[in-house]
């Protein structure tokens, strides 16, 4: 297993956080959207489906147009809870060969071992099982790592502020890898208009997707540094609102038959 770069505790208590400030769902529902506009294009029913990550405890209910049954996975504990599920770490995954569709939303990007999660999730499908979901791509959040590299200039030195991501060539060989047939990888890029920093960070911990880098600061940035990344995301933007962009790597595949 590669060197972990993500702390999978603090994951689950910054879900967590999300959980109790009421989550920020414009992005995440974006997806899963997406997601049940792709089941029904199929038009083909399910037996058992496998949610993993479910942010809101409505969309077991919303799958089930889809599957007879469905079972809830999230890496936080109040989500999977409130959602009737299990917490889980995806790389850590052990469940048997009987689910024959599997959704995930928003969580493979920050696990520490993506090859090794996708066998796992592939492990739990059985023959012409289908896979689809989302994750974020390489190229979010290009207005936030321009701010944190003028805040790393103040201070003299640079730490890892921001995530890295994959990119979507990289996925669709990493399913493959998996054991996954025919896979498919769209780019969805989405820019949200924000009127300082301040407001892009509170959606980012609302969505429970802030800094969980092993490697992360271990204390706050100066008050001169601060401002440099305040300034410089401002400096980004005009009358007064700066656009960020979040890249959605949506994904389909399908198991062997």
């Amino acid at each position: 297993m590669p060197a972990e770069l993500f702390d999978m505790e603090l994951r689950a208590l910054r879900r967590d956080r999300a959980f109790r400030r009421g989550g920020e769902l414009f992005l995440l529902e974006r997806v899963f959207e997406d997601c049940l506009d792709r089941l029904g294009l199929l038009r083909q029913g399910f037996g058992s489906a496998l949610l993993i990550g479910c942010p809101d405890p409505a969309w077991p209910h919303r799958l089930r147009d889809f599957a007879r049954e469905v079972a809830v996975l999230d890496p936080g504990r109040c989500f999977a809870h409130a959602a009737g599920g299990s917490c889980v770490v995806e790389d850590e995954l052990e469940l048997a060969a009987e689910h024959d569709l599997c959704v995930a939303v928003g969580t493979l990007d920050t696990v520490n071992d993506l090859p090794e999660a996708l066998m796992r999730i592939r492990a739990s499908l059985v023959p012409s099982a289908f896979f689809l979901g989302a994750i974020a791509g390489g190229d979010t959040l290009p207005q936030l790592r321009a701010a944190m590299r003028a805040a790393d200039q103040v201070q003299g030195f640079a730490v890892p502020h921001v995530h890295p991501r994959i990119e979507s060539a990289m996925l669709a060989s990493l399913l493959s890898g998996a054991g996954f047939a025919n896979p498919v990888v769209d780019v969805d890029r989405v820019q949200v208009s924000y009127e300082d920093l301040g407001r892009l960070v509170h959606d980012l911990r609302a969505m429970g997707a802030t800094n969980i880098l092993k490697q992360r600061p271990s204390r706050s940035m100066s008050r001169a540094a601060r401002q440099a990344a305040i300034g410089a995301f401002a400096a980004a933007g005009q009358a007064g609102r700066t656009v960020e962009t979040f890249e959605i790597l949506n994904f389909a595949a399908w198991t062997p038959a």
